[in-house]
């Protein structure tokens, strides 16, 4: 299978966004030793994220576990397609990389994927960003060692001097620095803090004992951008 197909029936399947990605660069153990990684990502439709710029919502909530399962199903049927032509693949989904809730690092972050497949680059919320969705996506990803041709990666930001995350942090916790693939989660946001204050503004929005947030999804100029787009 080639990645033009493999792409395709992806999308096919619901994948909004899918890139593949070259990681030979990374530590072999953070990638089960196989070379490749295969991003998938989903969108929230804009009227959720719209209604969180006050306080999430339950209905965030809900749109927030229903494209991870969503994400889940894709990259195990991405997995099994390419086991079934006789590669190694492994599916990252939550049960195999855990929720995250109790670590701010998985062995091979979604988002690590992601930027070495070119979808987007980190912003200084450390959310992911891209161009078409801004920072609207939930991610998942796949490792193999299937010999797909690999996307250009993402290595800067495109954020520039906008500080408009960092300055409506209900937490503090995005400190305005730019990411490039060089430098480590602490030095450009407090994972921690974010965690806190999303949990505290879970229970005020909602009454949820979540960890989400998401003021920072919605002040987004490249997701703001794009509902632009979308309105036309």
């Amino acid at each position: 299978m080639n990645a033009k197909k493999l792409k395709a029936k992806m999308q096919n399947l619901g994948a909004d966004l899918i890139g593949i990605g070259d990681l030979s660069d990374t530590p072999p153990f953070t990638r089960q030793n196989l070379p490749t990684g295969i991003a998938v990502a989903k969108k929230y439709p804009e009227e959720v994220i719209r209604g969180i710029w006050n306080l999430p919502t339950a209905l965030y909530r809900d749109w927030y576990v229903k494209l991870n399962t969503e994400l889940d199903s894709l990259v195990t049927t991405c997995a099994e397609m390419l086991r079934k032509e006789g590669f190694t693949a492994i599916a990252q989904t939550r049960e195999y990389v855990g929720t995250g809730e109790d670590s701010d690092n998985t062995l091979m972050p979604h988002k690590t994927v992601a930027t070495h497949a070119g979808i987007g680059w980190i912003g200084k919320s450390a959310l992911l960003i891209t161009e078409k969705y801004g920072s609207m996506v939930r991610l998942s990803s796949v490792l193999t060692n299937a010999p797909l041709e690999w996307d250009k990666p993402t290595e800067y930001s495109k954020c520039g001097n906008c500080m408009i995350c960092a300055q409506n942090c209900p937490g503090g916790a995005i400190l305005g620095e730019a990411w490039d693939t060089g430098k480590a989660l602490e030095e450009y946001f407090n994972a921690v803090l974010c965690r806190k204050t999303a949990q505290e503004r879970s229970l005020k929005g909602f009454g949820g004992s979540d960890t989400i947030c998401g003021k920072c999804i919605e002040v987004c100029p490249y997701t703001r951008k794009t509902w632009k787009k979308e309105n036309r």
